[in-house]
């Protein structure tokens, strides 16, 4: 048998092409020969199970080599193998039937994926690391002879008499110069660890040394011997091919901590599952995330019947889950995945809205089942639940139900909860219901304990997407308004109909609001002199609740930037009923009179945080010499 030929390509050579325009992504021809010799192992082992082959299956596997001096990387399988014919179909013809609208579309694609998926080019993406590229083969038919197929890298082929003698087909590749760096033990390791850890079939690389237990010493203790074993680099059943049933907390936790050696334990994990209108399996970990968005060094791995595809999985999940870890393995999504394939696939939305409707699902029933126990997570769960209300308004109508404000005391409500509980004292005199919070307790406490003494409750916003999640809150919920506690003296918050009555005279309040004008001298801190009651703080530093929210938004990036190059302004509210103010009218030093103005400014000023550099010190030393 011998028998020269050229494969069928109507136009420019297409090797070239290949070579050239997917080089950024070279390590991918590992993958797609992998694939392809699972897949003959997995259809030999469907052939035998159907009793289309009666012979010894043996040890099914793949094995890859690699030879540093001949310069050759071999994959090796005992699948079904191929004919000659079968050679010239699938190697010759099939790979390139869509060729000639490869050559008129590749100068269009966004990726080499996207290439490779939709030209059927797997096998092709061999030469993109080599020179030449042998196949030896061995069909599974009776009486088949094998063959051998050898291609230079042009479209030039020739088929001879194969050497193999058992089932199955071995590919070597002859490395070209560029891509010497895949002929390394650690190089080729570490792609198989990337795409193949978990394919179905066991996949051999090299031998690693283990230790066995070999009998007992003199003391009677166990002795070890090193033995070289095959390097069996996957697992060939993972979890998420499993049954939930089968599986106890520990292999959730054992698996975690394979795919995320460096990661603390998760909070919970939802298992995937689902047969129709898609197939999906999966397991998505809720991971300890505290206050801050982590860097997303563990983002979830997308695969393809056990192949990987990629951790890039935007279109797939909804944005607001993106910070899940975990597996998404769903065969109706191609080996071969580009961008905008994703996001112009059915199937993939469909898997977006059942993600969604499973996480609603999972929360909701923690929260139902034990609500201590999911309490006790909310920190780390209540950043997905808000970042979800603000994202998907499906998702919201689910999670209003088990969305937790939190207030100072720790106490944790839900929406409807927390409306019950403030609605008699926090209705202001136009039928608005005001919620109060803080961002930063610890400097606003002074703010705090004001509202507190009115009766008022206030909550604990401090996440990173409070000010977003807080105008969404303004927008779902009938006649309700957040302020933060500090945006106003705590009279002035809640608008009551009721006031204290004024102790100053017009003229008084003029003569104060002068001292204060020329005490504090600054255009950015208005001046402004409120009938409060006398035990309130004598001066209050406060900016307004929207231009603060918009500078917050701003600087969290929300499309606010003009707001945050605006410059910030204050205003100083100055307590008429205070006592310390009647002692500044009644002192006629006027130097005495600056001096406490400016001293009562600073102390608000430094309860805020917005004391420091050479003012700080200078109220230091004013201190000192009141003292």
């Amino acid at each position: 048998m011998q028998e020269k030929g050229t494969i069928s390509i109507h136009t420019e050579n297409i090797f070239p092409i290949i070579k050239k325009f997917l080089y950024s992504d070279t390590e991918i021809f590992l993958r797609e020969l992998v694939s392809n010799a699972v897949d003959a192992t997995q259809k030999i082992k469907r052939l035998a199970a159907l009793g289309q082959y009666n012979g010894n299956l043996g040890d099914v596997r793949v094995e890859i080599a690699f030879d540093e001096e001949k310069k050759t990387i071999t994959i090796s399988d005992n699948g079904i193998g191929m004919t000659a014919e079968e050679i010239k179909k699938y190697i010759n013809q099939i790979a390139f039937s869509g060729a000639t609208e490869f050559m008129e579309k590749f100068k269009e694609a966004k990726d080499a994926n996207e290439i490779i998926g939709r030209f059927g080019l797997g096998f092709y993406s061999a030469f993109m690391v080599a020179d030449k590229v042998e196949i030896e083969t061995l069909s599974y038919q009776e009486g088949a002879e094998p063959a051998h197929w050898v291609c230079d890298g042009s479209t030039e082929f020739e088929i001879t008499e194969g050497s193999l003698a058992e089932r199955g087909t071995e590919i070597t590749l002859h490395i070209n110069e560029e891509s010497k760096e895949f002929l390394s033990k650690y190089r080729l390791q570490e792609i198989l660890d990337k795409y193949c850890r978990f394919l179905p079939v066991p996949i051999k690389f090299g031998t690693k040394t283990e230790s066995v237990e070999d009998g007992v010493d003199e003391e009677g203790k166990p002795k070890y011997t090193s033995v070289e074993v095959d390097n069996i680099i996957n697992d060939t059943n993972p979890i998420w091919t499993k049954a939930p049933a089968e599986l106890k907390d520990e292999d959730y936790l054992d698996f975690y901590k394979q795919l995320y050696p460096f990661s603390e334990d998760p909070l919970f994990w939802i298992h995937l599952n689902v047969d129709y209108p898609f197939n999906l399996t999966g397991v998505l970990y809720f991971p300890k995330l505290k206050k801050d968005f982590e860097i997303q060094r563990n983002k979830i791995k997308l695969f393809s019947r056990q192949v990987f595809i990629t951790d890039e999985v935007k279109d797939i999940v909804p944005e607001f889950l993106m910070l899940l870890h975990g597996v998404i393995d769903s065969p109706d999504i191609p080996l071969n995945v580009s961008r905008s394939f994703l996001q112009a696939d059915s199937n993939v939305k469909k898997i977006n809205s059942y993600i969604t409707k499973k996480v609603g699902d999972k929360l909701a029933e923690l929260f139902k089942n034990d609500r201590k126990a999911y309490e006790e997570k909310w920190t780390d769960i209540g950043l997905f639940v808000k970042y979800g209300i603000i994202s998907e308004d499906k998702f919201y109508d689910k999670a209003k139900d088990f969305a937790l404000l939190t207030n100072t005391a720790k106490e944790n409500f839900t929406l409807t909860e927390y409306k019950d509980k403030v609605e008699g004292t926090q209705t202001d005199k136009d039928g608005q219901l005001v919620y109060l919070y803080t961002n930063d307790p610890s400097k606003q406490d002074a703010f705090i304990q004001s509202a507190n003494k009115k009766g008022y409750d206030v909550l604990l916003m401090d996440s990173p997407i409070d000010s977003h999640f807080i105008s969404h809150l303004e927008q779902k919920l009938e006649k309700t308004q957040l302020k933060r506690v500090d945006a106003d003296v705590a009279d002035k918050l809640i608008k009551k109909d009721e006031s204290p009555e004024t102790v100053l005279t017009e003229e008084q309040s003029n003569k104060v609001k002068e001292i204060f004008d020329k005490a504090i001298n600054k255009p950015a801190y208005k001046v402004e002199i409120e009938s409060l009651h006398p035990e309130e703080l004598p001066v209050t530093v406060t900016m307004d609740e929207f231009m603060r929210r918009m500078k917050d938004m701003a600087a969290m990036g929300g499309g606010m930037g003009f707001y945050g190059s605006m410059p910030d302004n204050y205003k100083v509210v100055v307590n008429g009923n205070h006592k310390l103010i009647s002692r500044i009218l009644q002192d006629e030093n006027t130097d005495v009179q600056a001096q406490l103005a400016k001293q009562a400014f600073d102390l608000a000023l430094l309860s805020q945080g917005l004391l420091t550099g050479a003012e700080l010190t200078e109220f230091v030393n004013r201190s000192v010499n009141l003292i």
